[in-house]
């Protein structure tokens, strides 16, 4: 047994085998007694003086710090709040005026698709000749070139779990004069990352997968050290303010990474995150990154194996393969349905990819050879298919 494993501390539902952390992580069982706490001791008892006695606006900071301690950032360098699109205007906005001279933002086909919106819609409302340009993830480099102001990439593929090489990526960008923006959504708490290792310049991610702050959890946003008291943000929230309860009509910008703040923290989310937070302590990424690629390669052998009417989407190379395995199949929806049903579950992204998260805090081997069991029923025996289980739900 993988001595990373702390299943005791997440409320898992009898009779679930749950490889989906990488779309939403489960409930730490600690977390209902302190959001519960939260609203009765402190918003219930303390009322607005909670802002100041619990320490609520002083939480995107300290939280801050601690999910810069699981992604290899300083503290004082990632700042919590609002969605991870608002994260992602953010960054882009703040990066293209570091490079005026510039008009490309460059991404590639794999990334996911709100992070090209965010940027597609930028460059509209800024309407001074910016373009988006995506190219095959496979060859990113060989499109970076002085044309481009910024590099837009996710590490990790939400499909398939190709993972780029962060390290090299961000050097062809900086070789190339652009700025290097990398969405951290499927990596952090699921592969070692060192920001400050990479010196990419921005960085932006959310919490509510492998972080298991909750759905809806905030996101957040990292910038180098060097340039937290240069970016200009696009956003002038509030709370990005050098000094908001002086009310000044005049924006002036908070020092270092509080000038990325933009709305109110999200207080009784940022409660749950930070206790979800504590599931962390002590454990070490690279232990925490075997023990994930050995519950994947198990999965891979004996889907494989078993199930030969999957083919498996993501890289066979585990050192390129975040913390998930898709394997396509042309019934997948209807599949992952039939799966869930019997209590395996995963997730379907379009247009054919069933998606399976490997989480070792959760999940262990004896987990995956029973789900394989189950996925081997469902697929060997056509239980697919059934019209309950191709009626499309809003959210797959």
């Amino acid at each position: 047994m993988s001595s990373i494993l702390r299943k005791d501390q997440f409320h898992l539902p009898d009779g679930i085998i749950y490889l989906d952390g990488n779309s939403l992580g489960p409930l730490p069982k600690s977390v209902p007694a302190r959001v519960a706490a939260m609203l009765t001791d402190e918003w219930g008892e303390m009322l607005i003086k909670g802002w100041n006695t619990a320490g609520w606006m002083a939480q995107p900071s300290a939280v801050g710090n601690t999910v810069a301690g699981l992604v290899g950032a300083p503290e004082g360098t990632i700042a919590m709040g609002d969605t991870l699109s608002v994260k992602v205007f953010q960054a882009v906005a703040a990066a293209i005026k570091m490079r005026p001279e510039r008009k490309v933002i460059l991404s590639d086909t794999g990334n996911f698709p709100t992070d090209l919106y965010m940027v597609d819609g930028l460059t509209k409302l800024l309407d001074d000749g910016y373009s988006l340009r995506t190219e095959a993830p496979e060859n990113i480099t060989d499109f970076i070139d002085d044309s481009v102001a910024v590099v837009m990439l996710t590490q990790v593929d939400y499909r398939t779990g190709r993972m780029h090489d962060m390290d090299a990526v961000t050097k062809a960008a900086h070789a190339a004069g652009a700025v290097m923006i990398w969405d951290l959504a499927h990596s952090a708490g699921a592969v070692p990352v060192d920001l400050s290792a990479c010196q990419c310049e921005f960085a932006v991610g959310c919490t509510y997968k492998y972080l298991n702050g909750g759905p809806g959890a905030p996101a957040f946003i990292y910038v180098r050290s060097d340039l937290a008291d240069q970016v200009d943000p696009a956003l002038a929230g509030w709370l990005g303010h050098d000094a908001p309860f002086d009310f000044d009509l005049d924006y002036r910008p908070a020092p270092g990474i509080e000038r990325m703040r933009v709305g109110t923290p999200p207080v009784i989310q940022m409660a749950s995150l930070e206790e979800a937070l504590k599931v962390w302590e002590g454990v070490d990424m690279a232990e925490l990154r075997r023990a994930s690629i050995a519950l994947q390669e198990q999965f891979i052998e004996e889907i494989e194996a078993q199930v030969p009417a999957l083919t498996l989407a993501s890289p066979r190379d585990s050192a390129t393969r975040g913390s998930q395995v898709s394997f396509a199949f042309k019934e997948g929806y209807a599949a992952m349905q039939a799966v869930i049903a019997r209590g395996v579950i995963g997730d379907f992204r379009a247009p054919n990819i069933m998606r399976f998260g490997f989480t070792p805090l959760y999940v262990d081997a004896a987990d995956v050879t029973a789900a394989v069991e189950h996925i081997a029923e469902v697929i060997n025996g056509n239980l697919w298919d059934n019209p309950v289980y191709k009626q499309r739900s809003r959210v797959t």
